[in-house]
Parts: structure tokens; sequence; C-alpha cells
């Protein structure tokens, strides 16, 4: 090693362990490999801890090491696939918590985020926090990411049916143990389709309630004029066609528990009959004067900004207070990315029962061609899924169907459409070509600089608007504006990316890269001197789009 070479390695070792040093004063958290897909999909979820890259030491991937284990098992295997070689790649520390990447003389085909590395290439600390998708020779997809020391699966918590082995869910499995068997009310809060309803399932049957009723209602999904009969129910003549008496969803829940969705959606008039509810254990039917006294545990879940509703006047402080006696936060998809793999074969299985073809998941022979391919679950995991586990499903259902009677997963339009949705720019930076061997004649040259960090923008699910929203014109300068980029874009307009696809596809003035041909890129080009970006402005594509249309074209 050249006192160069020496050098520069000293400076990243002190960077992890001073980047290590301010998680301690929080919480340490360790970088780790999880296997999101593998020809044997059983192993999906396998997790391995890179500690000593946390410490400053490199660590070596290969077929042969490290050993993956899903968390909380001892029986560690390596990935052993004989498609992958047994010439390791490096992964090596950088400063604040970065990590270098180094393929060398490793035959292997390594792409990072989208991104091929055939030198080396360095991975910012703040990509890590979200999770790195790395693609081996096109049978493996890993996600390189970071957990919490000690905040793994526990073989004293029960899983409670919830699929995954994150921080998040780990976290969340615990907190449902420690509230299960008291009789206060518990507040779920996160996105649309992150599993509000499992979890109140679950926090009852680890009740002592488990043996009574378990009733659950969607209250966006109740009309406002309806809604106060279809929770307290209502008297025989309380309003036109009430002929008879109407038992509410409190009265059939007696002794059990019930769970009230989309809590904000509550109307005002029934938040007091609420509070009264949650105070006094007494309810009272539309149209009558008698109270009735329920012993029911409610749960409620929401997806709404509650303390913005108060502050507007359209939630009751009160009744937000009584609800959140124990507040559980479910972790959106996209923060529990090591639980990607796990959840896609988790539903892939259920639906290809469903159609008599769970043979597909069965480990091929040594060296065989999975049925599940790496490269498309690695395409699927780098999408930030808005509709988050919920969405998830449905995409799993869409490929089991689309591929019945299939060797391979066969990719239908509505997936497609997801697919077609462009990674961010990423701010992995390939160094290439590889970096030369020592010379005794002359030093290797420094390494370049690590990248700015920057976090991808996030528009979380319950901030996204209507499509409907968004006129032509408004959508034409957010697209001039983020220079033709469909992310930035759709962050800039506050809708979701598959939005922003259908809106563009809708807009008679606007047009694809893919519709670009050939002459008129090659006399943009000579007009803008060569300029990429120029030309991208003037054809009003996205750089990234032009760059794909030129390949497919076969222009330099």
């Amino acid at each position: 090693m050249t006192q160069s070479d020496s050098g520069t390695r000293q400076v990243a070792v002190a960077g992890w362990l001073q980047h290590a040093e301010r998680r301690r004063r929080g919480r340490t958290r360790l970088p780790a490999l999880t296997l999101l897909a593998h020809p044997d999909p059983a192993r999906a979820g396998e997790r391995t801890v890179l500690a000593p890259l946390a410490a400053g030491k490199e660590v070596l991937l290969s077929r042969t090491q490290p050993g993956f284990a899903l968390p909380g098992e001892t029986a560690f295997r390596a990935l052993e696939d004989p498609w992958i070689s047994r010439t390791p790649l490096r992964l090596s520390p950088r400063e604040a918590g970065g990590v270098r990447l180094v393929v060398g003389e490793s035959p292997l085909q390594v792409i990072a985020d989208g991104v091929p590395v055939t030198g080396s290439c360095e991975i910012p600390g703040s990509e890590i926090e979200r999770g790195v998708v790395l693609e081996l020779a096109g049978r493996v997809a890993l996600l390189l990411h970071s957990v919490v020391e000690g905040e793994g699966a526990s073989l004293e918590t029960p899983h409670f049916d919830l699929v995954g082995e994150s921080d998040g869910i780990a976290r969340v499995r615990r907190e449902i143990a420690q509230v299960a068997d008291l009789d206060v009310p518990v507040l779920l809060r996160g996105e649309t389709g992150t599993g509000k309803e499992l979890v109140a399932q679950a926090l009852h049957r680890a009740s002592r309630r488990r043996a009574a009723a378990f009733l659950s209602v969607n209250l966006a999904a109740v009309p406002a004029f309806l809604a106060a009969s279809e929770l307290f129910g209502a008297a025989r003549g309380a309003y036109t066609g009430a002929v008879s008496g109407h038992t509410g969803y409190f009265e059939r829940a007696q002794g059990g528990t019930f769970f009230l969705d989309e809590i904000g959606d509550a109307p005002v008039e029934v938040q007091v009959s609420l509070l009264r509810a949650l105070e006094s254990g007494e309810i009272q039917r539309v149209g009558s004067a008698v109270t009735t006294r329920v012993d029911v545990r409610l749960i409620a879940g929401t997806d709404a900004d509650l303390e913005r509703a108060i502050a507007d006047g359209r939630f009751r402080p009160a009744l937000f207070h009584r609800l959140a006696g124990y507040e559980i936060a479910l972790p959106p998809l996209r923060e529990r990315r090591d639980d990607f793999g796990l959840l896609l074969f988790h539903f892939l299985r259920q639906e290809l029962q469903e159609i008599g073809e769970e043979r597909r998941l069965l480990a091929p022979e040594p060296g065989g061609q999975p049925w599940m391919p790496a490269s498309l679950v690695a395409r699927l995991a780098r999408c930030d899924w808005p509709g988050n586990v919920r969405q998830l499903r449905n995409v799993a259902r869409q490929l089991a169907i689309e591929s019945r009677g299939a060797s391979v997963v066969r990719v239908g339009p509505q997936v497609e459409k997801l697919l077609r949705e462009p990674p961010s720019i990423s701010p992995i930076s390939p160094i290439t070509p590889p970096i030369p061997a020592a010379s005794p004649v002359a030093a290797p040259a420094p390494l370049p600089p690590l990248p700015p960090i920057t976090a991808r923008p996030r528009n979380p699910a319950a901030a996204y608007r209507s499509p409907a929203e968004v006129s032509e014109a408004e959508l034409l300068d957010a697209l001039r504006a983020c220079r033709w980029e469909v992310k930035p874009a759709a962050v800039r307009l506050g809708i979701s990316r598959p939005s922003l696809y259908l809106l563009i596809e809708r807009c008679p003035g606007l047009r694809k890269a893919s519709d670009l041909g050939r002459t008129e890129i090659l006399e943009c080009r000579a007009r803008c001197g060569g300029d990429l970006g120029a030309v991208a402005a003037e054809l009003e594509v996205s750089r990234s789009g032009l760059l794909q249309r030129m390949r497919r074209l076969g222009i330099d």
C-alpha cells in the first residue's frame, strides 16, 4: 500500500468512526446487507450486519462470504450461487457513513441503484440510510442499508402475523405487546396501505377480549348523515324509513374491540358522541332519550394530520387526547425497504396458491433460472410505493395472474407503468476505469471527493393532492421548472408519479423522449454544440429520457 493510499484510508476510517460516535449519542446504526431476491426465494429477508465496516474495516462480498441469516437466527449461509464469483467485491468505509464499493478484479456484473459499476462507486451515507439496491450477476438483489443495533427481531416478542424483520416493524411488534392486554384506547397513525387494520386485529387477538367480537368500520366510506346511526344505532322512527330500531357498531362490539378507521373523517357532531362513549362508556341511539352502557375497547386509525385538523377547527382536541391514550406509528414501505423481498414473495406465494402454481417459487436446480428474476425485484424495490403494502400486494396479484403458465414472470401493462417511473438522479458516483494497481514508478491518483450528500425528496401520500386539481398550464410550468424530470415535478405539484404519468399521457401539448426521431435529435445536437442539457431543454424532454432514447437509436 502506498503512503497516499494509507493516508486516504486513515481519513475514511476516521470519518466512519466520527459518524459512529455521532450515532452513539442517539441510537447506534450499523450498515447491513439484506437479501431482496435470490434464486432460492425462501432466502428473501436474510441479513448480514456489516459491523466491521462500522469499525473502519473492509468487508468482502462474494459467493462464499459473508454469511446471511434471518434476524434472530444463528445458521448463516453464504450466497452460494454458482453465477456469483468467488473473487470478492470490496466494501470500504468512507466519510460520514459512506461506503466505497470496489469491483476490482471480480468479473461480477454489479449494478447499484440502477447504475452499472465497472470499477468502483461512492455510496453516500445518506443513501445508505434510505437503502441502496445492489444487483449481482442478475441473480441476486441486495439492499445495502443500516439497522439500529439491538432493535432487530426478538424471540420473546410474538410476530402477530406481521410480515417483516425491519427495525420499524420490530418496533410495532414491541408496542403491540406492551399495550395489547390493557383497555386503553390506541391510535394507529400511518399512510394509506401501511396495515393499520392488521395491527388492530393483532391488538385484539393479543388482548383479554380475544374471545369476543372484533368489528371494523371505515368512516371515510360512511356518508356523514348516516355516521351517527351506524356507530350508535337508531330508534324506531328516528328518521324517514326507520321502521324498526337499528343496532350500531358499539352495541354489536359489546365486550370486544371496535376499530374505527379514518377517524379524521368523523363528522363534528359524531365526535361529541365518541368522546362521551370514551369518557363514560355510554352511548345514545339516534332518536332515543335512553342511554346504554357499553364495554368496548376502541382502536382508531388515521392517515390524516389530526393536529392540523384541530388547528383548523375540524377535530375536537378533547377527543384527540382521549383517542391518543397510546399511539403506534406504522412505517411506510419506503422506510422498511429491507422488508420488500419478504413481503413480495409472501404475497406471491399467496396469489400463486390461489391459481394452483405455488411450485413457481421452489428453488431451481443449481445454476437454473428462477421464476422471479432478481433484476425485476430490484426495479420494483427502487419504486417509492405511495400505496405502501396494499399497493405491493396488488402488484403481486397482477404478476401472478399475468404469468399463469409461464416459466418466467411476465410483466403486464399495469406493472410496467409503475416500472416506467424513472429513478431520481442517483447520487451514487461511478468511478471508471477500475482503480489501477499500485506502481513503484508513480503513485495512484488521489480518490475523487465524495459527492454531496443530498436526501431524495419525498412526498408523503397524505400530502398528495388530487390530479384533477392540476391544470395543463400548471403541469407544463412544473415540468419546465424541473427540466422535464418527472420525480421533482411530481413533488412540486404534490401528486404521485403514476398520477403525473397519466396527466402527461392525457396532455396533447406534451410528448415523451420515446417519440423523438433520430434526425431530430442529431439536428438539435448540432445546433446546441453537443450540449445534451441544452438539447433536452430545447426538445422539452428529460436528460435521462433523452440519453435512453439516443442509446436505443444507436446515437453515440
